[in-house]
């Protein structure tokens, strides 16, 4: 490896002519990939570091097209990259308006027609051009000398390529050679991954096969390559030094057979680079010949016979060979070593190559990006996709697109999703295309924990357009379509939508839905069909919930009482008012709000009746407070409870107790605030004390009757004492202070003084600070007490609730009225109208990604569903929801992928299940892959679902 460095570095200081250079570079950087997977493993990161910034400066240079007939290409708009996994560096370079070169492979010839005609249909499209070369080889062996007592011997393989002519695609033995010759195919990079994956699949691999197995299959060699003018033939040198002592043994058995057996056919259109027009490349032919150093990967090549190899190398060598790794070669054989050496090679299969599960590899996790490995994972697995991104996706890049990111996305995604299908990979930390996603959507920049399906959304949508086949789009006048059918008009949107969105993402994942509004006065229709991504499904409930509240009076007339009611899992704040204006009879004059309590505050107010009851959690505590509606114009007074500390003097004192509410108008004495606190308290008062004594001797007074009478008067005078001290007096007592929120800024409220409050003031805050008399005088202990929403039964487990998938999809479809603050304009009223809202499913995608609302927001509270969604795996009908009947077009789907959320709203953790071969199913937990069954796949932590289409005949076989 440090000499391939060296030659690579002098080749980039010193340099061939500019004409020649230009295709260096682009040599250099189709072998950057296998560069830096070789370096991965390498224990020296120094100079990993140093060749990866070679390697990059080198991508920054001038560029080839892989797949134009011309030689140069040099506009300047079209970007190239290059990337550093050490540095975490992406960089981009727009000077050059060709795409940056691949890797070559060199394969059998069968292997790549077998794969080519099943992928793309052999030579019928001739879309890939093949150019057969005949190739003449030969094995010399140069001494050179060292000093006087010491030699060595530099083994070098040469190949002579004369060019015979173009061939179509995947055909064979076209010179008329036998089926037993040796014909090879040289392909581009995107070539072989997408046939190797189809061998693959062809062979339905189920387990793992370890990284070393797929090396005895695929190695690489450095070569030296030259373009000859005279003879106007490609020459390719094989130097020992330049490889590893296995790897050109390996090429010995391949390369060095009869003249005349070995053809090469090139596929990746690199070296017909070398002649245009049949006319000589370089114009003065007597310049001396430049060599280029260039890596080549060879894959699933059968080795000659050993009987041949053994010969042509004992003819190679001389009788005085000096020894070759401490062997001899003494009277006239060669070293058994050395044969023996050439036998022990590993062979390699007939079938050309060992198969391996392709795609079973791990992401890294950088730091609370599960979610992200999460969505890539099914993304990854998708084969469309796949077969996309492994093939030349580079041709439909949009460097123009100003809502995209100048292709630097979709790159950065192929080039991740080629590495996770790399023969033999192993786990991939995914920096690089992490910092670029951040690029397109900046909150996925750091390290914080996000959501998957969000993440999803962004992504596809970036994604979609780095590859937007459409690079201008026209302008589109949106048409009135009251006076045509619902067919026409949707035609008609759905056109329009294509003619600005054209890509992979728009094919597979784009669907569209039809939207109906009803104005709810005028009853005036609007109809709109709009294109989708996704469906986000809520999670409806059939099952009913106990929900306790406690009911407070604002008059002073009744104590707390508890109360509980019974409302739908899934309902509304709506529900939930209904059922406790019955549980407390409640009158036409009276209305009640409804408030949380936390830390002995009223945290927020539930007043949307449109809130969903799943946002209020079990361990919530909430208050109804009965009032006037006469007075919901008035500003509410929240009088708030702590203990008077006896040694400050100041508000530092224990708070308790539940807030008490009333509302008033009246703020100009402090008086009048006191007098309505002491209201509030009346129920609160506790009974005066009755002496027993008392009570004996008038149970022995004479004159019974008389005296009963008197005890009921006194009675009676002592039931209207309101309590032990006049108003006034209990009032000085109470010490008042007007605050915020968080109890900051107290003004103390005087009694004859009037309350400095800025008016309109929807809400005014009193704290009341508590004598130690007064403790004992009111019954503080009732202000306490305050039940949960639901308090669970002790060592009772609460059974799972369930859902199916299609009752989401009914709750998503069902007519509801829009919320408030999603009003719509009505043309007919002028206004802005609460209308009702209908969506139907009018056009399905062959990839349709569902999204589970399991998480819930508003201002006050966030939850997750942990509801048990029961989803299909191998047939989900969605013909009965489908509004436009196509019978050319399968409504059923396949489960292939489910992105999964484990645990609650504050720590969680993502996980994908992947279908992988024929109904085997994978979990991939960050770097970690482990085989599933598929009673596994449903779980109450699904949270985004992938279907495939599947045709009707599939669907028939598999029922």
């Amino acid at each position: 490896m440090s000499r391939s460095f060296g030659s690579l570095k002098r080749l980039r200081i010193e340099g061939p002519p500019p004409q020649l250079q230009a295709f260096t570079f682009s040599l250099y950087n189709k072998s950057t990939y296998f560069f830096s997977l070789v370096f991965s493993l390498s224990p020296f990161p120094l100079l990993k570091r140093l060749f990866s910034k070679t390697l990059r400066l080198l991508s920054s240079s001038i560029h080839m097209d892989s797949s134009s007939s011309s030689f140069f290409s040099l506009s300047s708009s079209s970007p190239t990259f290059a990337a550093d996994e050490d540095d975490d560096v992406f960089t981009l370079d727009s000077s050059s308006h060709s795409r940056s070169s691949e890797p070559l492979f060199l394969v059998p010839l069968r292997w790549w027609s077998d794969a080519n005609a099943a992928l793309y249909g052999g030579g019928t499209g001739g879309e890939y051009k093949g150019v057969l070369y005949n190739v003449t080889s030969s094995l010399s062996n140069k001494k050179l000398e060292k000093d006087d007592f010491l030699s060595e011997v530099e083994s070098e393989i040469v190949l002579d390529m004369t060019r015979v002519g173009e061939t179509e695609t995947g055909e064979e033995g076209v010179s008329g050679r036998n089926s037993g010759d040796l014909s090879l195919a040289l392909i581009s990079e995107w070539m072989f991954l997408r046939a190797f994956k189809w061998h693959n699949d062809m062979k339905d691999v189920g387990g793992f096969l370890a990284a070393a197995d797929i090396v005895q299959a695929l190695f690489s060699l450095q070569i030296r390559l030259s373009f000859l003018c005279k003879t106007n033939s490609i020459i390719i040198r094989i130097n020992q030094k330049d490889n590893e002592l296995r790897d050109f043994d390996r090429a010995c058995s391949i390369f060095c057979v009869e003249s005349g057996l070995l053809e090469i056919q090139d596929f990746s259109g690199q070296t017909n680079q070398f002649f245009m027009d049949d006319r000589k490349l370089f114009g003065d032919c007597d310049q001396p010949d430049e060599e280029m150093i260039l890596e080549l990967q060879v894959y699933g090549v059968v080795e000659a016979r050993e009987t041949k190899r053994e010969k042509m190398m004992m003819d190679q060598f001389e009788i005085e060979a000096p020894p070759i790794n401490g062997s001899m070669k003494m009277n006239g054989n060669v070293d058994d070593v050395l044969v023996s050496r050439f036998k022990q090679s590993p062979p390699l299969d007939g079938s050309y190559g060992n198969a391996c599960a392709l795609g079973l590899t791990g992401l890294y996790n950088l730091g609370n990006t599960c979610f992200m490995n999460s969505a890539l994972q099914c993304l990854v697995h998708t084969t469309e996709l796949v077969d996309y991104f492994l093939g030349d996706f580079r041709k439909d890049l949009n460097f123009e697109n100003p809502l995209g990111m100048n292709g630097r996305l979709a790159l950065a995604f192929g080039e991740l999703l080629r590495k996770l299908w790399a023969p033999g990979a192993t786990p991939v930390a995914p920096r690089i295309f992490k910092s670029v996603i951040a690029g397109f959507a900046p909150q996925f920049g750091g390290y914080s924990q996000h959501d998957s399906q969000e993440f999803l959304a962004f992504f596809l949508d970036g994604l979609h357009e780095d590859l937007n086949r459409v690079k201008c789009k026209p302008y589109i006048e949106v048409k009135d379509g009251d006076c045509h059918s619902d067919d026409e008009v949707a035609d008609e949107h759905w056109r329009n939508h294509l003619l600005r969105n054209d890509s992979i993402i728009v094919d597979l994942c784009q669907g569209q839905y039809r939207s109906t509004l009803v104005c709810p006065v005028c009853k005036k229709l609007s109809i709109t069909f709009d294109p989708f991504m996704y469906l986000s499904l809520p999670l409806p409930s059939t099952s009913m919930r106990k929900m306790t509240l406690t009911i407070f009076s604002t008059d002073g007339t009744t104590l707390p009482l508890p109360v509980t009611v019974t409302v739908p899992r899934d309902g509304t704040l709506k529900d939930l008012v209904q059922a406790l204006n019955m549980a407390c009879s409640l009158r036409d004059d009276e209305t009640l709000i409804i408030a949380e309590v936390y830390d002995n505050r009223i945290i927020g107010c539930l007043e949307e009746p449109s809130d969903k009851l799943e946002l209020i959690r079990d361990q919530d505590r909430l208050v109804a407070y009965r009032i006037l509606k006469e007075s919901q114009r008035s500003p509410l007074v929240v009088f708030m409870h702590e203990e008077k500390s006896e040694f400050t003097g100041l508000l530092s004192g224990k708070k308790f107790g539940v807030p008490l509410l009333s509302r008033m108008s009246n703020f100009s004495e402090g008086s009048e605030i006191h007098k309505e606190f002491l209201k509030l308290l009346n129920p609160f008062v506790m009974p005066a004390e009755e002496s027993s004594n008392d009570y004996d001797c008038k149970q022995n007074d004479t004159n019974e009757d008389a005296k009963i009478e008197s005890i009921l008067d006194e009675d009676a005078d002592r039931d209207t004492e309101p309590e032990p001290e006049s108003d006034f007096a209990a009032g000085r007592d109470f010490q008042l202070y007007h605050v915020d929120f968080l109890y900051k800024d107290p003004k103390k409220i005087e009694m004859d003084e009037p309350v400095a409050i800025t008016m309109p003031c929807k809400i005014v805050n009193v704290l009341v600070s508590w004598p130690e008399k007064m403790m004992d005088n009111y019954d503080t202990s009732l202000l306490s007490v305050l039940p949960e929403v639901c308090k669970p039964a002790l060592f009772s487990r609460k059974p799972q609730e369930s859902v199916s998938l299609y009752k989401c999809l009914d709750a998503f479809l069902k007519e509801e009225p829009l919320g408030p603050e999603d009003m719509w304009y009505c043309p007919s009223c002028k206004t802005h109208r609460q209308a009702s809202k209908k969506l139907d499913l009018w056009r399905l995608p062959e990839i349709l990604v569902i999204h589970l609302k399991r998480f819930s927001y508003n201002r006050y509270f966030k939850n997750k569903l942990e509801t048990f969604v029961d989803f299909p795996i191998d047939d989900f009908d969605l013909s009965s929801c489908m509004v436009h009947k196509n019978n050319q077009v399968s409504h059923h789907y396949m489960l292939y992928a489910v992105s999964n959320h484990h645990g609650g709203m504050g720590s969680g953790h993502y996980t994908a299940f992947v279908q992988h071969g024929r109904s085997r199913w994978y979990e991939f937990d960050d770097s970690n892959v482990f085989h599933i069954s598929e009673e596994q796949i449903k779980a109450s932590s699904a949270y985004v679902l992938f279907y495939r289409r599947i045709s009707d005949t599939v669907h028939n076989v598999v029922q």
